[in-house]
């Protein structure tokens, strides 16, 4: 890794979306509200992928995640705090921290309140404000930065060949309980054992990448119907404008047709006859009345 600065992480950190968490180099402690998600996601995948190999991680993270999990809760929506919810319940799954340290950022999260299960019908509702939400007018975004969201979604977890080769090729004696009778030594039951963690490590991760990836579709739909949108306004607007420039080139028309037809209905000068150049004069009067 190249050596580290202060700004290059702040940069790096400045583009780290949902999807692209997991391929930061650094975790930050404290990041500015618009990438709280995306930061507290980072630390996630650390805790998760260091849980064998390098456990100090989880361990140097407990003290400061408590403190991040309650700036988080002060600074942001009731949206960003469902995301923290999940990432909170895969550790309380997993038993990546103990029960105090859970405890602890519970209260971090929630306050006094406790988070109790939804019932399907509001399930169902949040689902419809949320949808709702996606017409409610908000700020176009610029086409480069649907671009650039589109192109983010290249490398999106749904489309990760090898991770679904990888959970294809799991072992069924991690996914049949029924298979655990087949256990005869500790050396066998330590074996699988591994294999088990292994297996949830890499789903849990997989399931955090695409639930970052629902996140960010979500997002990308919104932006695409703020678009739309402004579009469609852009467009109403420019045919108003072409209605009103035709009426205006009836009038010119008009205006022209007539003018024409009063030119043509006018003498024509050219075939009078020319009494300024001719060399002819005019009678005198003693020529008129001349005596007899």
């Amino acid at each position: 890794m190249s050596a580290f600065s202060e700004a290059a992480l702040e940069k790096k950190l400045s583009e780290l979306s949902n999807s692209a968490a997991e391929r930061a180099d650094l975790v930050p402690v404290a990041h500015p509200p618009p990438q709280a998600l995306s930061a507290h996601c980072h630390p996630n995948d650390v805790i998760q992928n260091s849980k064998r190999k390098g456990p100090e991680f989880t361990k140097d993270f407990a003290p400061v995640i408590v403190k991040a999990f309650k700036h988080v809760s002060s600074e942001t929506d009731e949206s960003c705090k469902k995301h923290l919810g999940r990432v909170l319940s895969i550790w309380e799954e997993r038993s990546v921290y103990e029960n105090d340290v859970l405890e602890q950022l519970k209260q971090a999260l929630y306050g006094d309140k406790k988070p109790r299960k939804r019932t399907y019908e509001q399930i169902k509702v949040d689902e419809n404000e949320n949808c709702s939400s996606l017409g409610s007018p908000s700020e176009p975004p610029q086409t480069l930065d649907l671009v650039r969201a589109l192109q983010d979604l290249e490398n999106a977890a749904s489309g990760d060949a090898a991770v679904h080769q990888r959970i294809a090729s799991l072992p069924v004696e991690v996914q049949e309980v029924s298979l655990l009778d087949k256990i005869t030594d500790k050396e066998s039951g330590e074996r699988l054992s591994k294999m088990v963690e292994d297996a949830c490590m890499l789903l849990a991760d997989y399931n955090g990448r695409l639930a970052a990836e629902i996140d960010d579709r979500k997002q990308l739909t919104r932006m695409l119907a703020d678009f739309l949108r402004c579009q469609k306004e852009a467009l109403a607007e420019k045919e108003h404008k072409l209605e009103e420039y035709k009426r205006k080139l009836a009038r010119v028309s008009l205006v022209r047709k007539e003018l024409r037809s009063r030119i043509q209905s006018l003498p024509d000068l050219s075939r009078l006859p020319n009494v300024t150049g001719s060399h002819m004069h005019l009678p005198f009067v003693g020529d008129i009345y001349s005596e007899d």
